[in-house]
């Protein structure tokens, strides 16, 4: 699914997940090392991954309604294992997750 995306979905994406890490204000290293996993498995260049670092140490603002309805399902996918990565899933996480659904 993820092969679908074009660059500028899978960057999106990639703020998205950087998003769901920080809902509870903290980046956990399992958080970190699932994000540049799929920085790899969506081919990211440097100066992208360089933002994705950007944005595990400050959060980047995301608007749910910017994702379309054919890519909302691989958006909730890839960000459902982001919450679980850590083993916990926060009310913050929740609340973030609920706003992404359909």
């Amino acid at each position: 699914m993820l092969y679908r995306l074009d660059r500028e979905d899978r960057l999106l994406l990639m703020r998205y997940i950087c998003s769901f890490a920080w809902a509870d204000r903290e980046i956990r290293p399992e958080e970190r090392a699932l994000a540049a996993r799929f920085g790899e498995l969506l081919e990211l260049s440097e100066d992208e991954m360089s933002q994705v670092e950007e944005w595990l140490e400050s959060p980047p603002e995301v608007i749910p309604a910017s994702i379309s309805p054919e890519k909302r399902v691989v958006f909730v996918e890839v960000i459902s294992s982001m919450i679980l990565s850590d083993g916990e899933i926060s009310p913050e996480e929740q609340k973030l997750f609920q706003k992404l659904l359909p």
